[in-house]
């Protein structure tokens, strides 16, 4: 796998012809929307199967699956696009294999709404998804917003295992502390939740559940513990999954991470899973920092291990970016989310170059824009392909379990394909395709 930096006389062509591979491989495995107008500074991904077939007249997917003795999930995870098509053609050229030697366990949040396409597309991919749609309430009780049955019975057929997300937090991420703490704090309160919890399992057919927390601190970790156990002994009795996802709010100075690294080691233990995650949202009020630095998620890692067993770890990754108004007033500014596919649109139409912030190894750049003989200078900051690989050689260099997605509303192609050619990623439930 190679990962090219698009110079100012690069064409898709030519980036082709000096790797030796077509232009529609390039276009298709890159989700290029702009295939002909790349940007300085842009990402393009090149990858080398292992083993490839030619359709022929009369070829049929699961034909060819059986032909390979390879399930018909791996070809759709080899050949996302094949997941838009209803046919395959003569002289097409489908992925059987890529060369992977390693595992890995990856988990993905999404909301019961998303687009179907999109989900068929990205369940090939996935060990887990995590279902966005319960808020934990007064008293213990849980409310649903949206219909699951849909999503749940997709994730089964494509061989992920559902969970129900649940959280104190709103939709659009406004956070309740208090029915947290009323919860965390209350024996009454916990036994109907959790009673709650176990009907909405069995009856929605979730495999557990992913519980996010939001506000642990060394000082209050206690009874997230406590909460943490009771809660896995009630699901492991019924033989269901505990994940917890936890915003670990860490931030970093210029050479070291500034706030408390909270004690898991205790926490982590009754679990099947913790997976650590920034939830970020359509809008950010805070400062134009990198949506997730590397470096810092390398020296949190550092501070948790070896208190918490690697295997369980999940480190998470937001695939979105955001865009600031310069210079920056808190209590003021507020930006806006964008995919990654709009902030290089973004880039291309402001005549920006993209350039690298090596500390957090992520992408990030300048533009004016003018409004009358009004100009206001932006920053825009996001994620690429360098980003991901640096991320999965953390996985990799401290032997963790995957990677947790926020989230997969919208398919970004290069993300899989990194994943997917260098790691068979984990089914542990059978597919009914």
């Amino acid at each position: 796998m190679y990962i090219h930096i698009i110079q100012p006389t690069d064409n898709i062509d030519s980036i082709a012809k000096y790797y030796g591979v077509s232009v529609t491989s390039l276009i298709q495995n890159n989700g290029l929307i702009n295939p002909y107008d790349l940007v300085p500074g842009q990402t393009i991904v090149i990858v080398y199967p292992e083993q490839t077939h030619m359709v022929r007249d009369g070829d049929s997917l699961a034909e060819i699956a059986a032909a390979y003795g390879v399930p018909l999930i791996q070809l759709l995870r080899n050949n996302p696009y094949l997941s838009e098509r209803e046919y395959i053609y003569p002289g097409e050229i489908i992925v059987i294999n890529y060369n992977t030697d390693k595992k890995i366990a990856t988990n993905a949040f999404a909301y019961p709404y998303i687009n179907i396409d999109t989900l068929k597309k990205t369940l090939p991919y996935l060990t887990y998804i995590s279902v966005y749609n319960f808020r934990a309430t007064g008293q213990g009780g849980i409310i649903s917003y949206y219909d699951d049955s849909e999503i749940i019975k997709m994730a089964k057929d494509y061989g992920t295992i559902p969970l129900m997300l649940l959280t104190t937090l709103t939709t659009q991420g406004e956070p309740n502390i208090k029915i947290a703490f009323d919860i965390l704090t209350n024996e009454e309160y916990q036994e109907r939740f959790i009673q709650d919890m176990l009907s909405i399992i069995k009856t929605k057919g979730y495999y557990g559940i992913n519980l996010f927390y939001n506000y642990m601190t060394n000082a209050n970790r206690e009874i997230y513990e406590r909460f943490s156990a009771k809660l896995a002994d009630s699901l492991s009795k019924e033989g269901y999954l505990l994940f917890v996802t936890v915003n670990p709010n860490i931030k970093l100075g210029e050479t070291e991470i500034k706030s408390e690294i909270v004690n898991y080691s205790v926490i982590s233990q009754p679990v099947n899973n913790i997976t650590f995650l920034n939830l970020i949202w359509g809008t950010n009020d805070g400062p134009p920092v990198p949506v997730i630095s590397v470096n810092t998620a390398k020296q949190f890692l550092d501070f948790i291990i070896p208190g918490v067993s690697q295997d369980r770890i999940d480190i998470g990754l937001p695939i979105i970016g955001y865009d600031w108004t310069l210079p920056y007033i808190a209590g003021q500014t507020e930006a806006n989310a964008l995919t990654i596919n709009a902030a290089i649109t973004l880039a291309d139409d402001t005549g920006a170059v993209i350039q690298y912030d090596d500390t957090s190894e992520t992408p990030f750049f300048l533009y004016n824009q003018y409004n009358n003989d009004l100009q206001t200078m932006h920053i825009t900051r996001f994620i690429d392909a360098r980003t991901i690989n640096s991320l999965l050689d953390l996985i990799t260099a401290y032997g963790l379990n995957g990677i947790g997605v926020w989230n997969i509303m919208i398919f970004y192609d290069q993300l899989w394909l990194m994943i997917n050619t260098q790691y068979e990623i984990e089914k542990l439930i059978p597919d009914n395709l």
